[in-house]
Parts: C-alpha cells; structure tokens; sequence
C-alpha cells in the first residue's frame, strides 16, 4: 500500500506545466514527472521502478521509459542495476552533506550575481512564489508545500535568465529532497517559508552581503533540520506518478504485485 502522507497530487507535468498528451509524452517528460515525484516524496529512496509498468501508465515505448531513466541515472537521481533494474537512489548522509557544500557554494554566489541586477519583476515574482507557499502551508497540502519549498531556490536562478543555471539547480534541489530523506513538519515548512521572505528582503534592499548571510542561515538550517527515516519505502508507483485513481483495474492486481 501507497503511503499516504507522501502522494498528494496527481500530475502529469511537462516542463512547460501543462499535461502531456499521452500519445506524445517524450522522455524528457517521463524524467520530469520521476524527478517531481521524487521531490515531493511521492517517491522515496530505494523505490523500484519498473519499465514496463511505466510504459504503460504514460502509453509510450519502454524505450522511451528506458531513456529517461538513463538520464536520471547521470543526474543521481536514479541507479540503474544491471539484471534488477531501475530503482531511486538511496545515497548515504557523506553525500547528503556533500550536496549541502555544493548547494551553499553555489547557492551563494547566485546570491552575489542576482543582488546588483535584481529588479521590481523579480522581487514581485519572487514574493507572489513565496505567497504560494503560504497558502500550501495553511491548507496542509504537504505535495505542493514541499515542491514550493524547493521550486523557491530554482525561480531565484530563473531571475538571471541562464537556463543552464537553472535547470542544474533543479536537479541539485530535487537530489536534496531525495538524499536528505526530508520528511518536514507543518512547523519546519513555516519556519523555512519565514527565511525566504527574508532572502527576498535582503535581495531587495540590495545587500549582498545581508543576502548571501541570509541564504547560508537558510541552507544550514533546513539540512540541520532534516529527519532521516530509516524505514524500508512503501510505494505504489503508478499512484506516486499519476495519482490517486489513475489505474485501470486490470493494471491495478499486475503492479501490487511487482511492487513488493
């Protein structure tokens, strides 16, 4: 059985934010929508993914599938077993902290590039995401707090215009949220929504040293207060994908019994 606190929603996302026509879902897409719920811990640390199945939930080629999951696989997200299969990475808490020195090492000097061009559109958007978050919060919806928690740091990326600056902070965020095995509380998220504002307030009153101190805080906070689970994942990977009531009844009695 799925477990319940971590499948919230039911998207098919492209890049784009719109749905995929099933007939024409790319890899890209596939790898997207992985990576989203896996991000939002639909999708937890040792979960197997299983080709066939997933073919068959987005109505494309296993090669297609096949595809995607190689380029999980070169982001970390995914390790790929010769003669097992595919299965969501399960790195070890040396790498989590790893990834930390990364994310302030870059997440800094973000900070430096964007404070001195910052302008009234980026401080609107900015504040109208971190509103968002709010709302997520208040409504106890844990899938879309979590994703806007992360989505935060890549739209302050988006601010510079470099899309390959922000699309390795995607990817970077979402490793977070699988490495770290984030299982945040209602508290934690406001306590981490509160920092945000004051990231953006630093960005606006344009100091960059206030922002880059204030982004650090951030960063050293959510992974110090972070909690590993230790337990073995519970998953049912059509739902984590597709949501709740997306599997046809003949494909219902197949999955629960590659899921075990």
């Amino acid at each position: 059985m799925a477990d319940r606190r971590t499948i919230e929603t039911a998207p098919l996302p492209t890049r784009s934010g719109g749905r995929a026509p099933r007939a024409r879902t790319s890899a890209a897409d596939i790898a997207f929508s992985i990576s989203r719920a896996i991000s939002e811990h639909r999708l937890q640390p040792g979960a197997k993914l299983i080709e066939r199945s997933i073919a068959e939930m987005f109505g494309v080629s296993r090669t297609i599938v096949r595809e995607a999951l190689i380029q999980l696989g070169r982001d970390g997200l995914v390790v790929l077993k010769p003669g097992s299969g595919a299965y969501v990475s399960t790195p070890s808490i040396a790498e989590a902290q790893q990834l930390f020195a990364v994310r302030r090492m870059l997440e800094t000097e973000i900070m430096r590039a964007l404070v001195p061009i910052a302008r009234p559109l980026h401080l609107r958007r900015l504040r109208a995401h971190v509103r968002e978050e709010q709302a997520a919060i208040r409504r106890g919806d844990v899938a879309a707090r979590t994703r806007l928690l992360a989505d935060f740091h890549v739209e302050i990326a988006r601010c510079l215009g470099n899309k390959v600056l922000e699309g390795l902070l995607f990817t970077i965020v979402t490793r977070s949220s699988l490495i770290l095995l984030v299982y945040q509380t209602t508290h934690a998220a406001r306590h981490s929504c509160d920092e945000h504002t004051h990231i953006i307030e630093a960005i606006a009153g344009g100091d960059v040293d206030a922002a880059v101190g204030e982004m650090l805080d951030h960063l050293r906070n959510v992974e110090q207060g972070v909690l590993l689970d230790a337990r073995a994942p519970s998953i049912d990977l059509q739902e984590a994908l597709l949501g709740r009531g997306a599997r046809p009844a003949k494909a219902q009695a197949r999955l629960g019994g590659e899921a075990k």
